[in-house]
């Protein structure tokens, strides 16, 4: 509080000349609460203009003003719009003789020139008021005009409505920056970073600590980014979180951690993901999963938007078995229905063959979902009035026709999907299914996400560990294998592993995951047994942390948020990309700067590496000075 008051202070004393300082001198005490309430911000300290373009109103009339910012618009050579980050402004271009120089400069100026101008602020002349505008009720009778910088042609025009390309977006970020709407992603973001730091460490007393960006290789998980060292034969990694070095933190005693994370993943060409992101981190002592949740619901309800409605806390829970189950997703839309549901036990003894067939299987399941009015969008399947024209549900319709009408609730117009198979993958199957559906039916006008809702969701209990894709007898950890097992499975880490559940949990938004911790192991034998003897990883990368936890680590967990993705739902932006200020493409290139880039043998040997070309290595050594052509 202190620090805010001088802060005060100091904006106070470097004021411009001519300009009234805006500090309420008084008591320290008193200077001292007003440091703690709420204040807009002043926009134009420390600057060469007294407003932005965005604030004026009809309140400012007859005041003298200066202004600086980009020329958006001009008519006849009698008014331009003058923009700049918070809004646009109408500005009259005088016309008398004695004014010439000024008219000059205004009018010759290219487009997204760079001007400051000086005037009064001046009412519209009646029937003339833009209420589009929200400067629209005055504009600026300028009497003073300085070209800062003339502007070239554009690849494009910096306008919201005008269509281009995301590559060339990518490639020209700068000017797609002047966007309102990337201002308004960019700035957003700031706002409710600022206040998760004022609720986490301000509020709640934790330490803001920046780790390490340069690593080790760790076990498990994504795949890391490898830099060289000058140590021949000896590289760092890119840490894909600092998932230890947060718990070397609890080991260190600080208690509760925070940080805005910079986090590395080589995972290649995924879409609407980035190789760089950024992470809410937070982890802390002395925790279980009810306070983790508890602090997530907190942080979120005082970060939120004012503009996109109330947080409502406590967010609901559900286990993963229940997601599977009913969306066939770990990561649930629960905006709408159509859930999954199981007609295992009216289709055993159907004369459907397959149907028959894959019941008889261990984990055999049956299971359908009813999409309203879904005859509309797909007109395969059965519909209530029993004109069913698929043959596996004629078949069906005629021995459980009337029960599976009552079970799926079935109504007119309405279309079932029923499939059989293995439990998980019919879950799987059917909760893609659902959103595909889902997606149909909304590009033919039916309402069933609501965009302005947001619907957050717990999804706990799940396994602790998965069957490995290439060798289902192996075991990977689900979520890392710092992962705590629950409490009432322990017992099973040495007799059936696969069954037992994690203290993970996962925050999904709208059917994203937003969010994703666990309470961690603390106990250095437990961790060394689930690492050495389950995950058959090599514990010496990871002598750091098992020592560290056998020097009296306490108990602790943590999560980290996606800011990332979060700040794209809350935005309703269609990718992640249009959140980050830099990002890269799909490809994980950045179009702006043609990285990744070739580096010369000579600059390479320092490194003690060389490239091992392809055999079509001639195009690829001919292309070293060839200019790169952005992404289509």
């Amino acid at each position: 509080m202190f620090s805010s008051w001088l802060t005060q202070l100091n904006r106070g004393l470097a004021t411009p000349i001519g300009r009234v300082a805006p500090l309420i001198w008084g008591s320290l005490s008193r200077s001292l609460m007003l440091s703690s309430q709420r204040r807009v911000p002043e926009l134009s300290s420390f600057v060469a203009r007294t407003n932005t373009c965005g604030e004026l109103r009809s309140s400012h009339l007859g005041q003298e003003v200066t202004l600086c910012g980009w020329i958006q618009y001009r008519r006849q050579n009698i008014f331009l719009v003058l923009r700049d980050f918070q809004g646009l402004v109408q500005v009259l271009i005088p016309q008398d003789e004695s004014a010439a120089s000024v008219k000059k400069v205004l009018c010759e100026a290219p487009l997204e020139s760079v001007v400051r101008v000086s005037g009064t602020v001046v009412s519209r002349p009646l029937g003339q008021e833009n209420p589009k505008m929200p400067t629209g009720e005055i504009e600026i009778k300028v009497k003073a005009a300085e070209l800062l910088n003339s502007c070239k042609k554009l690849p494009f025009e910096i306008k919201d409505f005008v269509k281009k390309t995301e590559a060339l977006r990518l490639q020209y970020r700068y000017l797609d920056l002047r966007s309102f709407q990337m201002q308004y992603n960019l700035r957003l973001r700031s706002q409710m970073v600022m206040k998760m730091r004022e609720y986490l460490c301000g509020c709640h007393g934790f330490v803001d600590v920046e780790t390490p960006t340069l690593f080790k290789r760790t076990p498990g998980g994504a795949k890391e980014f490898v830099i060289p060292s000058r140590e021949p034969g000896k590289f760092y990694s890119l840490p894909q979180s600092p998932q230890q070095f947060k718990q070397l933190l609890m080991v260190g005693g600080l208690d509760r951690y925070f940080q805005v994370a910079r986090c590395y993943r080589d995972e290649g060409s995924r879409p609407d993901r980035q190789p760089e992101f950024t992470q809410i981190d937070i982890e802390m002592s002395f925790v279980d999963q009810t306070g983790i949740r508890s602090l997530i619901e907190g942080l979120l309800q005082y970060s939120w938007p004012s503009d996109k409605g109330p947080v409502g806390v406590p967010f609901p829970s559900m286990t993963f078995a229940e997601a599977l189950a009913s969306y066939g997703t770990d990561k649930p839309d629960t905006r709408f229905g159509m859930k999954i549901v199981d007609v295992s036990d009216m289709l055993r003894n159907t004369g459907a063959g397959f149907l028959r067939d894959a019941l008889s299987q261990p984990q055999g399941s049956a299971k359908a979902i009813r999409v309203p009015e879904g005859v509309e969008v797909l007109p395969v399947f059965p519909k209530a009035n029993r004109n069913w024209n698929s043959p596996v549900a004629k078949v069906v319709m005629e021995e459980q026709g009337l029960g599976l009408i009552r079970r799926m609730e079935t109504q007119e117009e309405d279309m079932v999907l029923l499939t059989a198979g293995e439990h998980k993958s019919v879950c799987s199957s059917l909760g893609k299914l659902r959103l595909e559906c889902a997606d149909l039916l909304e590009a033919r006008g039916v309402v069933l996400r609501d965009p302005a809702l947001f619907s957050f969701l717990w999804v706990v209990d799940f396994p602790l560990f998965l069957p490995k894709e290439e060798n289902p007898r192996e075991l990977v950890s689900a979520h890392h294998p710092f992962t705590a097992p629950h409490p009432s499975d322990i017992h099973l880490l040495h007799t059936q592993p696969e069954k037992v559940r994690s203290q993970h949990y996962d925050l999904v938004l709208n059917g994203n995951e937003i969010g994703g911790g666990s309470i961690r192991i603390h106990d250095a034998q437990l961790q060394r047994y689930i690492l050495e003897t389950l995950l058959k990883e090599d514990v010496r990368l990871l002598s750091h942390l098992l020592q560290a936890l056998d020097s009296g680590a306490p108990p602790h967990g943590g999560i980290a948020l996606g800011l990332d993705r979060l700040i794209c739902l809350v935005t309703g932006a269609s990718s992640i990309r249009d959140v980050i200020a830099f990002p890269k493409s799909f490809r994980g290139h950045d179009l702006l700067s043609s990285a990744p880039d070739f580096v010369p043998p000579e600059d390479l040997k320092p490194y003690h590496i060389q490239v091992s070309w392809p055999t079509d290595s001639g195009a690829e050594k001919n292309s070293l000075n060839q200019p790169q052509h952005p992404e289509s």
